[in-house]
């Protein structure tokens, strides 16, 4: 039998089919710190790393060289060759002889945990480690605030520039200089149909009508720019696409991924919340408030106590493995996703790298991790969910107040009903604890298993009870649902009398789910304690500083507090009954805050231009770009505050610039000094975003429903696994109701529903943001399905179709055919793309009709040419849409 260490690199390709390596990201490097670099920490150093005692089969896996070298029999991973890497074979313990990590380390690594691994692999295995076998800290927090991005931003006057009658405002004179410090000159202005175009995509996500269109070409008034600006901001489509791109950044949706991916029936709050704030231009510094500790702000009333509680499902939303067997990894694998998620999206930094280690880039210590860490394992986390056998980790909601009449999903359960499901629900509580009984059996030394297939229907049983106390828990005595909503509120605080019993502040009511009955759950799931929340995660307090950040190794506590490196004057001070969240949020909008303004403004440059100021809108790190125009970016986040933190004034001025409206014109001299266009010497060319060009469709052939719907289809459908699987018979939402979500629907693409691992085509296919993570810049791929989808689905025969009989409807034949066709063909144009045809296009157009003209000249004509317009007229519209103009903004 070969050596398993040997085994394990021996039948890896030979270095020299190694993939070409890129230098890595800063996203990949981040990805090694958070997902591979612990696992290997944890499962693989005591057997290959410099410190071990006796280095198995010659392979080290605490280095970049090492993993890449390998041992024996050669390297452990290829970069970019899954099949060449045998360590990816290994972990998926396809070959018992081999298999790693060994049984004693743990066995076989959680299919999630895998999965993380070939995705490392396909990126290629981007790796900070030196040979030493640790990177060396960039610096001390003291020394670090000398790096740009963590020292307040200062606003700089504008610069003086020679073309003075250029610029309309700062950013332009900004702008302007940047370009004539390389002496370079910016492009000419976009003509005003293309502009119209950009600003309504931009603006609102929709094409602009073609009335509209033909207004604004004839207005002459010199303010006739800034009218249209104003009109979109007002709009409420404005809060569907800005909101949209919040959602991006909050990593926003409905289930929670991960081991058996469930439904979160009330996410939708959220994303109304979010839709809201942005159309009621709410200052952003009260966005980050309500959304970081919203429970603990006063509130005026039940509607603003309401709004506040949702805004709180930020912290809740993201993905979780709910079937974690271990209750404290489970609490801080949700704090460090808490911890993540908010220093990414607020603060553009990657301080969950420091979990394990201190971060190897940027002066955060492992000890600054674990002072945020505390403040959310002093949280108390209301995700939802049912209990069942394959989730542990079943969590209640927060039930809003009654007089916020907060909208809920129009179901009704009837007394008759109640009364069924609550008998249903009795007979299925005995029965799962008669087989309880006969199943488990107490047992020196554990418990003793009865036949496999009376073990599985048990389970079935169990997940049945599950889901029925949470569907009658849902609602009211007067069958109406109850106004439940995902998010999150302090824990109790300790008792300092006697006894040292929690005792719990008054708060806001909350809904409490059944319990399953006892005697089931502790025998299936041994529920004495193993599955609850540890006692010590159960009030607040500080966390301890887990070495390695093995849960198994707690060491001293760490107090709450806030990352040094970006405090530059005395931070709030955290009560000891508080878990610090609302002291966290008021650090982060604190004026010496170096990152917070600056992060948001970056953000909404980047969803206006293309890219932003800063490239890595997640990470300003020492691993992020640097700005292109600093002096720019620091002067809008100056501004940013000073104008109260609205969204709206800051786009309006963005907007407004002259920089905006460049046209996309190539000019070789500055693409040779500046191809990435970092510089703004033009507009760069966007491709739309999935749900753009999906709403675009729909609204260019008539379908489009502006009406905001009530909840999602996940909502009607309640809780329960996204996909049909045989332990939850006829529950969940089953894979046709969201992958052709988009093809069941007219409303804005927003409303769709959010699945992780399972979202609807119409939006998987043009690079819809990966809900799992902060995303704060999609990605733009070219593929062939794209054009399979625009050319082949139903969706898209469908809104062909339409758009097909809309024009054919607005110009009726009458007479000579001819008459009426190039009217149509002008009205396809401007619905479809803003724009009149060109003169060759007319005429193009015309011939391709003429091959569908002969038929007229049967001695039924008019029946045939009827019959024969709307296949041809469909054909067309196809193209239309099919074609790079419709998806691209110019």
């Amino acid at each position: 039998m070969r050596s398993l260490s040997i085994v394990i690199v021996g039948a890896i390709a030979a270095a020299g089919l190694r993939a070409a390596e890129q230098p890595p990201t800063a996203e990949g490097l981040a990805f090694f710190e958070k997902k591979i670099r612990p696992v290997l920490v944890d499962k693989c150093y005591q057997c290959h790393s410099a410190d071990a005692e006796k280095i198995r089969g010659g392979l080290v896996l605490d280095t970049r060289e090492g993993i890449r070298s390998g041992g024996d029999g050669g390297p452990a991973i290829v970069p970019g060759d899954l099949s060449a890497s045998l360590l990816i074979e290994a972990i998926h313990y396809k070959d018992d002889d081999f298999a790693m990590p060994p049984e004693k380390k743990g066995g076989k690594l959680p299919d999630a945990v895998i999965a993380d691994f070939e995705t490392w692999v396909k990126m290629g295995a981007p790796d900070p480690r030196e040979a030493s076998g640790l990177a060396k800290k960039a610096t001390t927090a003291e020394k670090g605030r000398d790096y740009w991005a963590f020292q307040p931003p200062k606003r700089e006057p504008a610069p003086a520039v020679e073309n003075a009658a250029w610029p309309r405002n700062d950013i332009d004179r900004h702008i302007l200089a940047g370009l004539a410090a390389k002496g370079l000159t910016p492009v000419g202005d976009a003509d005003k149909a293309a502009w119209l175009r950009r600003v309504y995509f931009d603006l609102i996500g929709l094409p602009p009508p073609p009335d509209e269109v033909t207004a604004f070409l004839s207005d002459k008034d010199a303010n006739a720019f800034e009218k249209i600006v104003d009109r979109l901001l007002r709009s409420p489509q404005f809060g569907e696409k800005w909101g949209r791109h919040w959602l991006d950044v909050a990593r926003y949706a409905e289930s929670t991924g991960k081991d058996i991916n469930l439904a979160y029936p009330h996410a939708w709050r959220y994303r109304d919340y979010v839709i809201a704030a942005f159309n009621q231009d709410k200052p952003y510094d009260q966005f980050l408030r309500e959304q970081l500790a919203g429970d603990l702000l006063p509130a005026k009333d039940d509607k603003q106590r309401a709004e506040q509680l949702v805004a709180t499902g930020f912290l809740a939303l993201g993905t979780k493995s709910v079937n974690q067997a271990n209750p404290r990894q489970f609490a801080l694998d949700l704090a460090d996703e808490q911890v993540d998620t908010v220093s990414q999206a607020l603060l553009g930094v990657t301080a969950a790298c420091a979990r394990c280690h201190d971060h190897k880039f940027d002066p955060i210590s492992q000890r600054d991790y674990y002072s945020l860490a505390g403040i959310f394992l002093s949280t108390e986390t209301r995700f939802g969910t049912f209990f069942a056998a394959q989730n542990r980790s079943a969590a209640a909601l927060i039930e809003l107040p009654k007089g916020a009449a907060v909208p809920v999903m129009p179901r009704v359960m009837t007394a008759q009903e109640r009364q069924r499901k609550q008998a249903e629900l009795d007979k299925l509580r005995k029965e799962a604890t008669d087989m309880a009984n006969a199943t488990y059996q107490a047992a020196a030394g554990g418990a003793k298993r009865g036949p496999r297939n009376q073990q599985q229907l048990l389970l079935l049983r169990m997940n049945q009870v599950g889901l029925l106390e949470a569907e009658l828990a849902s609602f009211d005595a007067d069958g109406k649902m109850r106004p439940l909503a995902m998010g999150v509120q302090d824990q109790p605080a300790q008792q300092t009398s006697s006894g040292g019993n929690p005792s719990r502040r008054k708060q806001t009511p909350r809904y409490e789910s059944s319990t399953p009955d006892q005697a089931i759950a502790s025998r299936l799931l041994e529920r004495d304690g193993r599955f609850a929340r540890p006692p010590e995660f159960r009030v607040v307090g500080d966390s301890p500083l887990f070495e390695r950040g093995d849960v198994a190794k707690p060491a001293g506590k760490v107090a709450r507090g806030f990352l040094p490196v970006l405090t530059h004057e005395a931070p709030p001070k955290i009560r000891a009954d508080s878990s610090g969240r609302r002291e966290l949020a008021e650090w982060m909008l604190a004026a010496s805050n170096p990152l917070t303004a600056r992060v948001m403004v970056n953000r909404t440059w980047l969803w206006l231009f293309g890219q932003g100021l800063v490239t890595t809108p997640d990470n300003f790190g020492t691993t992020g770009t640097l700005p292109s125009n600093q002096a720019l970016l620091d002067m809008l986040a100056v501004k940013f505050r000073e104008d109260g933190w609205s969204v709206k004034t800051l786009i309006r001025e963005i907007v407004t610039s002259r920089a905006y409206q460049l046209s996309s014109t190539f000019d070789e001299k500055n693409f040779t000094a500046d191809p990435e266009n970092t510089l703004n010497w033009r507009m760069s060319q966007r491709r739309l975003e999935a749900e753009s060009i999906r709403d675009a469709i729909l609204a260019a052939s008539g379908q489009l429903d502006l009406r905001p719907p009530v909840g999602s289809p996940i909502a009607e459908r309640g809780d329960g696994p996204i996909g049909q699987f045989r332990q939850f018979p006829n529950a969940g939402v089953p894979e046709d109701v969201l992958l052709e979500a988009g093809s069941r629907t007219a409303v804005r693409s927003v409303y769709l529903p959010i699945a992780r691992e399972l979202l609807p085509d119409a939006l998987a296919v043009f690079d819809f943001a990966e809900p799992g993570f902060v995303n704060g810049h999609r990605e733009t791929t070219t593929v062939p399905s794209q054009a399979l989808f625009m050319l082949n689905s139903s969706f898209i025969a469908t809104a062909s179709q339409k758009l097909a009989e809309r024009v054919i409807a607005a110009y009726p034949q009458v007479g000579d055919e001819g008459a009426t066709l190039a009217p149509r063909v002008q009205l396809a144009y401007r619905l479809a793309l803003s724009r009149e045809p060109s003169e060759t296009e007319l005429q193009a157009a015309m011939k391709f009709f003429a091959k569908f003209s002969s038929v007229a000249t049967t001695p039924d004509a008019d029946a045939v040419a009827t019959q024969a317009a709307s296949p041809a007229w469909t054909s067309f519209c196809r193209v239309l849409f099919a074609g790079a103009e419709f998806r691209f903004l110019k």
